[in-house]
């Protein structure tokens, strides 16, 4: 390597490290594609394409994992997603960032197998590889948790 190589090769050494903590940041928050696992039977359910809008999270599902689910209709539902396909809802709503910057919160999770929409907190974990799910009422320890795992 000659000499009017060395200085483009550092700049371009730093401009690469510089990027790093940049997309490890990216990658703790709840924002990207997740792969749902059902709690009870530890089964992969759906994926589900969670985004921000201004600061509020929601969540919809983009697909259904099970081939003999495809046609799913939400029949317990009790809002305006009653008998509308579960492909394609969107389950998860209003979630912002809490006070605790590793937690996303304030918002709600539907579950479309009995229709009923609990409180949600959202905690990306194993460096936003995993994300917890933590559906509950009243507080946050009555509830259930799912460990979803990061697609994309």
């Amino acid at each position: 390597m000659n000499r009017s190589q060395k200085p483009a090769l550092l700049v371009a050494m730093i401009m690469a490290t510089a990027v790093l903590p940049l997309r490890a940041h990216a990658q703790t928050t709840p924002v990207g594609l997740w792969k749902s696992i059902d709690d009870e039977t530890k089964t992969e359910k759906s994926l589900v394409r969670i985004v921000d809008a201004s600061g509020m999270l929601t969540g919809r599902i983009e697909k259904l994992l099970d081939p003999t689910k495809q046609d799913a209709k939400c029949d317990k539902c009790g809002d305006a997603r009653k008998d509308q396909p579960v492909l394609g809802m969107t389950i998860i709503t209003g979630v912002r960032a809490g006070s605790n910057p590793s937690v996303w919160e304030g918002g709600e999770i539907l579950d479309p197998n009995n229709g009923k929409s609990y409180k949600v907190r959202l905690k990306p974990v194993d460096g936003g590889q995993k994300l917890e799910v933590r559906g509950y009422v009243g507080a946050p320890m009555l509830g259930r948790s799912q460990t979803w795992i990061r697609v994309e």
